[in-house]
């Protein structure tokens, strides 16, 4: 198969990860987003256009923008707090080519929570093993450059955020495997609340112990991120014919 241009395979893969978020169940309406550096052009970014349903959504209908937010190429418009929150975590973190922010529910439940953390109790949660910021001030929409640039600040130098009566943000340099954390870091959560619901201690597992797995899950995790998200999209092109059209 000849080769498919790169920002078109950005397309195609934010889009296929925007559907997976929907049957995964990680969506909330048409709101959050996902967004990516448009590869050449690190002043750019794709994300998903304001008023579209994620299971509906192709690589045609993703929007460009530039740095300040104006929209480059797209039929549609973006949602205020898309760029504020995107745009600036792109621009303070070079190396959050990919952005994810969702207001996924079990997640979400533990951003609720006084003092809410994802603990080491799973084998899952090991992944996240000092990768995880939290910001700890809810302060409003995300309707400025300040905001956006505080939420940046908070992220730091991890790759996932945990929003205090909010959501998370999740970044990577690829948007496999970024989706592999956002995916896997719902699944955490999941079991935690599960567990927290018997109202018994959760069994924190040694930090030596934790740190030697999130090494062990972590040499594998980039062939093992592209592998399922690989397979993600072959099962939408078997389920959705013409999700993937670019125009």
């Amino acid at each position: 198969m000849p080769a498919i241009d790169p920002v078109a395979q950005a397309r195609i893969d934010l889009a296929a990860a925007l559907r997976w978020a929907a049957r995964h169940q990680l969506n909330e309406g048409i709101d959050n987003h996902f967004s990516m550096v448009v590869p050449g052009r690190e002043d750019c970014f794709l994300i998903n256009p304001h008023g579209l349903h994620w299971s509906e959504i192709t690589p045609a209908d993703l929007v460009m923008t530039d740095a300040t937010g104006k929209i480059i190429e797209g039929r549609h418009p973006v949602e205020a707090t898309a760029f504020y929150i995107h745009g600036r975590v792109h621009l303070g973190n070079p190396r959050a080519k990919v952005v994810l922010h969702t207001h996924m529910p079990y997640a979400t439940a533990l951003t609720t929570l006084a003092g809410g953390r994802i603990e080491m109790c799973t084998q899952n949660a090991f992944r996240y093993y000092d990768r995880i910021a939290y910001d700890e001030e809810y302060n409003g929409l995300a309707l400025d450059d300040e905001e956006g640039d505080r939420l940046c600040r908070a992220m730091g130098g991890k790759e996932i955020l945990l929003l205090r009566n909010h959501g998370v943000i999740v970044a990577g340099d690829s948007v496999a495997t970024a989706y592999e954390d956002l995916y896997f870091l719902e699944r955490t959560a999941l079991v935690q609340v599960l567990a927290m619901q018997t109202g018994r201690p959760l069994e924190i597992v040694p930090t030596q112990i934790v740190a030697r797995t999130a090494r062990q899950i972590a040499e594998g995790g980039r062939e093992q991120a592209i592998l399922h998200f690989e397979a993600l999209k072959r099962m939408l092109s078997r389920d959705e014919p013409g999700w993937d059209r670019l125009n």
